[in-house]
């Protein structure tokens, strides 16, 4: 049998392991939106207010995307290629106790990244001071990531094929890691912001990397770890971390440090972010 979009809804509303990976995310987002807001909100400066803003629309996204996969909307069952380790592999529904052909496969986590990383970097950016050469830069390449990491996902043709994607994906994710370490910090700098950043870099380097490892590990890759539940589990870990602790340091240090991030009368915290004169 075929698992529908209301099988999909059923099966992760009755695992516990899988389910808790969701909604936990959902309410984290929900709580972070509300305390991002109260907590900017006496902020006046726009520069200021526009990196705080970034970093609340991953929660907002973060909201949409987790009940997408709570739903049942964006998460499918795939049968795997000849030579991956999941190959012929079966899933009983949790609901119903009925087995369909292949495994779960949450594809809509790699939209949710599509649309918060690019945030992420732009308040990144914006805090390092940098121009918007360099931040497009990285947002361009960023949502190249995602993109070619959604291929790498729902590839099942040929297995060869999937880790053609995964290898583009890390190129991709290389040009980033490029900006973050040897870009960036120079700006962050000149922007007296070199201290915040840092901890941002490594933060958003670290827990990157750990995504990449992670996939070669969960039951899209290698399938070493082959519980979806776990696998679902070390993606949200990881979010929770890189997304609402990430946003949570950021909203502090810009209401604590506004001078340090204001505009004012120019665009940007460097003279290489501010815009040529008329």
């Amino acid at each position: 049998m075929a698992a529908s979009q209301q099988d999909l809804f059923k099966h992760v509303l009755n695992d516990p392991l899988l389910g808790s990976s969701i909604y936990i995310n959902i309410a984290l987002a929900g709580l972070t939106l509300l305390l991002f807001a109260y907590m900017a909100r006496d902020l006046v400066d726009p520069r200021a207010k526009l990196i705080v803003v970034s970093v609340m629309g991953v929660s907002a996204v973060s909201i949409a995307s987790y009940t997408g996969l709570a739903s049942g909307l964006t998460i499918g069952v795939l049968q795997m290629p000849e030579g991956h380790a999941m190959y012929e592999a079966t899933t009983e529904l949790a609901h119903s106790g009925e087995t369909v052909d292949g495994t779960v496969s949450l594809w809509g986590r790699y939209l949710t990244w599509a649309f918060s990383t690019p945030l992420l970097l732009l308040a990144l950016g914006l805090i390092a001071g940098s121009n918007l050469t360099k931040i497009f830069t990285a947002i361009a390449f960023d949502v190249g990531i995602m993109i070619t990491g959604l291929a790498a996902a729902l590839t099942t043709s040929s297995y060869p094929m999937r880790w053609a994607w995964y290898g583009i994906s890390v190129a991709f994710f290389l040009v980033v890691v490029y900006i973050l370490l040897f870009e960036w910090p120079a700006d962050a700098r000149e922007a007296g912001t070199e201290e915040i950043f840092n901890t941002l870099k490594l933060l958003t380097v670290v827990l990157w990397f750990g995504y990449t490892i992670w996939w070669a590990l969960g039951n899209e890759g290698l399938a070493i770890i082959e519980s979806v539940g776990i696998t679902s589990w070390g993606y949200s870990a990881f979010d929770i971390v890189a997304k609402y602790l990430f946003s949570f340091l950021v909203v502090k240090y810009v209401v604590d440090n506004v001078e340090k991030v204001s505009g004012g009368d120019d665009y940007g915290a460097t003279i290489s972010g501010q815009p040529a004169d008329d």
